[in-house]
């Protein structure tokens, strides 16, 4: 089961994250109480080791800022979590993740669409994601999607996380508010997320 840990602003987090047997790690670079500055997400992505996949978070951003940022950090993904059309993923010279919103007219677009994995959130809430709610995760098996390239998200937390991964049979997993306390990444919660979660 591979695990990305999103929203990480410090280095405790991120080696924290690591150390637990993390995947990926996400920055966010959108607007949201989690927004890095590339120059704070290289700092972070510093103490990270190649095995584990830097992903940088963008909403509708251009593809001269994408680029220039993933250059800077040393992204290994892009995840397009805004309104971006097919011709804009595949023209970027990076795997791509791409979220949509748990709602049935997204279903469509999503098999087609051109990425590497696709994110299935939570519909959105004050931001694109990274709002802490969960959605119906039975819709998923109607949907009949490639299993190998779901990643699960929203609502995600170490209590929940076997019994989604049960019902979705995703190969991914991501959390970001699951594994906080009080608005910041959570040590403890970062190590029993990725514990449960791997089983």
């Amino acid at each position: 089961m591979l695990v990305k840990t999103c929203g990480i602003m410090s280095r405790e987090a991120a080696e924290a994250a690591v150390t637990a047997g993390a995947d990926f790690i996400g920055f966010v670079f959108a607007p949201s109480k989690r927004f890095l500055t590339p120059e704070q997400a290289t700092d972070i992505a510093s103490i990270v080791p190649l095995s584990v996949k830097k992903v940088g978070v963008f909403v509708n951003e251009t593809m001269e800022t994408i680029t220039s940022i993933a250059e800077k950090v040393g992204l290994d993904y892009i995840q397009l979590h805004g309104d971006e059309p097919a011709e804009f993923a595949e023209q970027l010279p990076y795997p791509v993740i791409k979220a949509f919103p748990a709602t049935v007219e997204n279903f469509s677009k999503i098999k087609v669409y051109p990425c590497d994995y696709y994110l299935i959130d939570s519909p959105y809430g004050a931001n694109r994601g990274g709002n802490g709610t969960a959605f119906d995760w039975t819709i998923l098996k109607e949907l009949n999607l490639d299993s190998d390239k779901l990643i699960l998200a929203g609502g995600l937390t170490p209590k929940n996380v076997q019994q989604a991964i049960n019902l979705a049979n995703p190969v991914g997993v991501d959390v970001s508010s699951g594994i906080e306390t009080n608005g910041n990444k959570d040590l403890s919660k970062i190590k029993e997320f990725i514990l449960q979660a791997k089983g």
